[in-house]
């Protein structure tokens, strides 16, 4: 049979235009408009969620922080994700709208390229398949979670959600790995738009969309016995995503879970955290483990369209995906997409005349397992037998334990890949010698256990310095275990953690807020030089005299009193290439600030601002309303504690929706003992007071006592119950 190959030709030309989707125009269809009344339970659920709720105690202390103990370790995550329930159902169920690609069923169409991008990925057919084929402590783990979310519904008829009226246990396997921004956020939502919408006008009115960036930046600091004053690792839980991401609480059950940290919503296990024996700490990782496929696309005589690979032609996969969409009057209507992919993944956009196949992670099952039986490890062997699941592909791991172990690791899902071909571009599809050849083993990736200089670190920058003179070798490993650099960030931790045996948790505790910004510290000696060059007379170094004198003298450190932060951020926003730009961007710094605020003298802690107006996910900031000062700055310029404000709409002082989040220092011993504070509060609810009673300490890092035995909460319970009562 001749096939004719389709080189150079467009996607609309090889399928024959819109005759290629099953169907692009909306149609009208019945569906659950935005707070839809909760379906009523039939008596069998009730008797089964009262069951379980028997056996469940929940006690918040005094800054709302839930505590939950079960008698198994399902009464417990029924416990808990019941507690958070309580504390914000509406980010629960928007992560899962987010996860199970049902988030147009809420925000209208503009949001059906983020729910298609997800269900090119995530079926929930294939979902329900492998939720009843799931190890059976699973199962009683995922029915126990949809059970604790539906109880809260049945028992709060007051919380009105805005789609999912009911959780079935299969949807904890959609969002099974807990990182802010997945895998799946390296495809473009532009291209995946231009590759399956018909609508040429629409595409036409596309904006660029922004290249992929990771979502967020932390820190993780590790610190072995042997460099301890008191002869216990430390841990730095440190981790930077947008705000209000996570939950804080506390699960334990007469079946050895005692766990405690961040938890981000609707997930039934402690993402950052730590129990009495072992703690983890994940960073966002740069390494390469997601790879695109440039696929040769050859059409039939019949129509039917394969795929080169080798010498062979093999069928593209077609599917048919059918997405709802909230319509302007509160209804829902639909969209249907026909879908392709290859054995490499499904194709997300179109380069060159070729299809571009995207392949990733994709262990639902594997990874939820691995992110909740961790949290359960009771010391270095342990979390590395779970580790071998190989289902963690975003995350960085800084880990210590009560035997005196610190330990870095990369993320466990890691391909092995030819070498001779770069990843980080498309690579040729048709070529056998590009395909995934198993994954790597445990042993063979860049990690670092115990080092002699007793430390190891990330700041989502590469391992190659993780722990300074005693790091892994970039030579000794393929190219795409990197794809980052050094940042200021690490390069501060490094400065400061060198050449020290003598920790204590203070100690960690004052790395983590430690004032210094290295940035600064290169940048503005190369500004007073330009303005030392000025002729004596000139304009413009009168004019500049004060401010150069300011940061002159300046000690690079930021403060909430410090002017010279705010005129060097200011003028760090300009141009600063040449000697010129560096004085113009200066002059321009002075005119905003004076314009801004009256002076160009205005502490740093007058402009950068923490504010929490109400619950909804997207804040709105107003310069009218209360906020406290907030000292430290982005972590572009080396400050580890990060909080990068800008101006929003409407505002002149800065505010942050994203930086510092959960931070916790830990000690592991014979008794653990742990510092932690959060943005805000622990509450989305506005009316709690537990809404922003962390605000002051989050700004000043005054981390508080974590009350993790029950001896600790003595005298700090505001209260004491079972789930629906």
């Amino acid at each position: 049979m001749n096939h004719a190959q389709s080189n150079g030709l467009s996607r609309r030309r090889i399928l024959g235009g819109a005759a290629g989707l099953a169907a692009g125009a909306a149609v009208s269809a019945t569906g659950l408009s935005s707070g839809a009344a909760f379906a009523a339970p039939g008596p069998p659920d009730h008797a089964r969620w009262n069951q379980q709720a028997a056996h469940v105690t929940i006690t918040r202390d005094d800054w709302g922080i839930a505590h939950v103990v079960g008698k198994t370790d399902a009464h417990a995550v029924f416990g808990m994700i019941y507690a958070q329930a309580e504390d914000d159902f509406n980010r629960i169920e928007r992560n899962y709208l987010v996860n199970l690609g049902r988030l147009a069923e809420a925000e209208g169409e503009s949001a059906i390229w983020q729910d298609l991008r997800q269900r090119l990925f995530i079926d929930p057919e294939v979902l329900k398949a492998l939720y009843a084929n799931s190890p059976a402590w699973l199962r009683k783990l995922m029915d126990a979670w949809a059970d604790g979310l539906n109880y809260f519904l049945a028992t709060h008829p007051e919380v009105r959600p805005r789609v999912i009226t009911r959780f079935e246990p299969w949807m904890a396997l959609s969002f099974s790995e807990g990182s802010i921004g997945g895998d799946i956020e390296r495809v473009s939502l532009t291209s995946l738009r231009a590759f399956y919408d018909t609508n040429a006008v629409a595409m036409a009115e596309m904006e660029p969309e922004a290249p992929y960036r990771p979502s967020q930046a932390s820190n993780g600091i590790a610190i072995a016995a042997s460099h301890t004053q008191n002869g216990r690792a430390l841990l730095l839980i440190n981790p930077h995503t947008s705000f209000y991401f996570r939950s804080e609480l506390h699960m334990t059950s007469d079946e050895g879970l005692n766990a405690y940290g961040a938890a981000t919503w609707g997930q039934f296990f402690i993402y950052q955290g730590f129990n009495e024996n072992v703690g983890w700490m994940h960073t966002s990782a740069v390494v390469d483990n997601v790879d695109e496929f440039s696929e040769t696309i050859v059409t039939g005589a019949d129509g039917n369209l394969s795929y080169r690979y080798g010498d062979q032609l093999r069928p593209v996969t077609t599917k048919t995906i059918t997405l709802s969409y909230r319509t302007a009057d509160g209804g829902q209507a639909q969209r249907s997409f026909t879908t392709y992919a290859t054995h490499h993944g499904p194709i997300v956009r179109q380069a060159s005349g070729k299809w571009i196949a995207f392949a990733l992670m994709n262990k639902p099952v594997e990874a939820l397992q691995q992110s909740f039986l961790r949290t359960k490890a009771r010391d270095y062997a342990d979390y590395l037998e779970v580790a071998k699941l190989k289902a963690n592909s975003s995350n960085n791991t800084l880990f210590a334990d009560s035997k005196g172990t610190a330990a870095f690791l990369l993320p466990q899902f890691m391909p092995v890949r030819d070498n001779r071909f770069n990843y980080t571009q498309p690579v040729d599809g048709s070529d056998p010698a590009t395909d995934w050849q198993g994954l790597h083993s445990l042993e063979s990736m860049p990690q670092v256990v115990n080092p002699k200089n007793g430390w190891m670190f990330n700041t989502n920058n590469w391992p190659w310095t993780a722990a300074g003179a005693d790091s892994p070798n970039a030579a000794d490993f393929p190219r795409y275990f990197n794809t980052g650099s050094e940042n200021e960030r690490g390069r501060h931790v490094i400065q400061l953690m060198s050449g020290r045996n003598d920790f204590t948790p203070q100690a960690l505790r004052d790395v983590a807020f430690d004032t210094y910004l290295p940035a600064f510290a290169d940048l503005i000696p190369q500004l007073v030089a330009a303005w030392d060059k000025l002729a004596a007379g000139d304009p413009q170094k009168v004019r500049l005299t004060g401010p150069i004198g300011l940061l002159r003298g300046w000690d690079y450190r930021w403060s909430a009193n410090s002017t010279a932060t705010s005129l060097a951020i200011f003028w760090a926003a300009g141009s600063r290439s040449t000697d010129a730009q560096r004085l113009a961007s200066l002059d321009a710094a002075v005119d905003r600030l004076t314009s801004d605020f009256g002076s160009w003298q205005v502490p740093w802690g007058e402009i950068n601002r923490f504010q929490r107006n109400d619950g909804a996910i997207t804040q709105t900031f107003d310069d009218a309303k209360p906020s406290i000062p907030v000292p430290f700055t982005s972590g572009t310029w080396g400050s580890l504690a990060t909080y990068p404000g800008a101006r929003q709409s409407g505002t002149k002082r800065f505010y942050a929706s994203s930086g510092n989040t959960f931070v916790a220092v830990v000690e592991f011993g014979p008794k653990l003992r742990a510092w932690a504070v959060r943005e805000g509060g622990n509450s989305g609810n506005p009316a709690s007071p537990h809404f922003a009673d962390q605000a002051e300490r989050y700004a000043s890092g005054n981390l508080r006592s974590v009350y993790f035995y029950p001896e600790d909460l003595k005298g700090h319970v505001e209260r004491r119950y079972k789930p629906g009562k």
